[in-house]
């Protein structure tokens, strides 16, 4: 089982966006039992919300639903629990290293790496614009996906 947590500040637009695009690739590949996806926040602010209206409304566009899905705080247990961690931008890392310590296994990732770029998801939350950062996330989880295929000969 390949297990992937996406995370983000508030785990309320970035990572749940880029958690329920993943499991859409991996759902259409006919790979769901291969894998477990998950996403949190390396905050504490938005914990017990849901996902951020406009990102809901960005997923739906797309057919995806991210119904019950509510804000929580990554762990340093998540460390060994997940497999790949692919980070939104570089201040989530520096956030996830207080959380974690440090990442001997080189889980800790920016998302739009695997897709062969040095730069963040674009963050919506100060542009608006959700257009943006689905371009970056479905960008970023193709890639991932055919990564781990690679990586795991699935």
């Amino acid at each position: 089982m390949v297990k992937i947590l996406f995370v983000c500040h508030g785990n309320i637009c970035r990572s749940p966006m880029a958690e329920f695009v993943m499991k859409d690739y991996v759902k259409k590949a006919g790979l769901e039992k291969e894998f477990e996806i998950a996403s949190a926040a390396t905050s504490r602010e938005e914990l017990g919300n849901p996902v951020y209206p406009p990102a809901r409304r960005e997923l739906a566009k797309h057919g995806l639903s991210c119904s019950g899905k509510y804000a929580c705080q990554m762990t340093a247990a998540d460390y060994e629990r997940y497999d790949y961690i692919p980070i939104m931008d570089r201040n989530n890392q520096r956030n996830i290293m207080r959380i974690i310590g440090s990442d001997p296994e080189n889980k800790v990732r920016l998302l739009m790496e695997y897709a062969g770029s040095t730069r963040d998801v674009a963050d919506p939350w100060y542009t608006g614009d959700f257009a943006a950062t689905w371009d970056d996330i479905t960008k970023g989880c193709r890639a991932l996906l055919e990564t781990i295929r690679k990586e795991r000969s699935i």
